[in-house]
């Protein structure tokens, strides 16, 4: 495996007419990481994962100091996955010469994790956009987990650049939970209540397939659910396809974003 730090090292090397799959992290891989390459490999020839820490999308500097980091393990762990390339920029790279794209998110987007976390998806995007002009990947596979981010993504960048977005689905434990590098962070005691809330929101779902209307049943799960955790920040019904309150029973996802004492946990399905 061929592990870069800058663009152009890495374009000199890596012929992008090869059909290369490019797979963007933040690192501490999970299993749902690797369910990403495991995709990218059947869909690419070569396959280009990049780790790196985006200081730009935590709008909670001890969240960012927090952010769980594993470099010697995920090489390890993309060796024996037999990875192509890794790329491990550094903050100077990334926004070189003062470089930082600013692309405005639209009021009717500024909702679920846009609305909490102010300049959090404006510094995704930031990133995502100098990896997009640098890196000419055939696709980008990205999870569902972080749906909101994979359609935001899609929206604003995917017309200005030839790589398709491929959204893979969410991995999960075996009692529920969505696959989290931050689900290391949690005791377990909360690591139990979590995977409770993530059990009540398929109950939910099946329930309230019938009658988006039911407030009573929607009231009565925030309860159970703000009774496992510290806070709930979102619990919404969605269209899957543009995010509205426009919803019927083939098109909608439950969003849901919490907190376990310091760690801020999200989900959809």
């Amino acid at each position: 495996m061929k592990i870069f730090k800058s663009f152009n090292i890495l374009n000199k090397e890596i012929n992008f007419n090869h059909n290369v799959g490019f797979v963007p992290t933040m690192g501490s891989l999970h299993k749902g990481h690797l369910s990403l390459i495991k995709i990218a490999k059947n869909k690419s020839k070569k396959i280009l994962v990049s780790i790196y820490i985006n200081p730009s999308q935590f709008n909670d500097k001890k969240d960012f100091l927090k952010y769980p980091r594993s470099l010697k393990k995920d090489i390890s762990i993309l060796k024996k996955l037999k990875v192509n390339y890794l790329f491990l920029p550094n903050d100077k790279e990334i926004y070189k010469k003062g470089i930082k794209k600013k692309i405005k998110i639209a009021k009717k987007d500024k909702i679920l994790c846009a609305r909490y976390r102010k300049g959090h998806f404006e510094g995704v995007l930031a990133v995502v956009y100098r990896f997009m002009q640098n890196i000419n990947a055939k696709f980008i596979f990205l999870g569902e987990k972080d749906f909101q981010q994979v359609y935001l993504i899609k929206k604003y960048l995917q017309k200005k650049f030839n790589a398709k977005i491929i959204a893979c689905k969410t991995i999960r434990n075996k009692n529920g939970l969505p696959l989290s590098s931050r689900n290391i962070l949690l005791t377990k005691n909360n690591l139990s209540k979590s995977e409770k809330i993530s059990k009540l929101l398929f109950s939910f779902r099946n329930r309230i397939s019938n009658n988006f209307n039911n407030i009573k049943l929607l009231k009565l799960y925030r309860s159970k659910i703000n009774d496992l955790c510290n806070k709930i920040e979102y619990f919404e019904i969605r269209n899957i396809k543009n995010l509205s309150n426009k919803i019927t029973k083939k098109n909608f996802k439950i969003f849901i974003a919490y907190r376990q004492n310091k760690i801020r946990l999200i989900d959809n399905i």
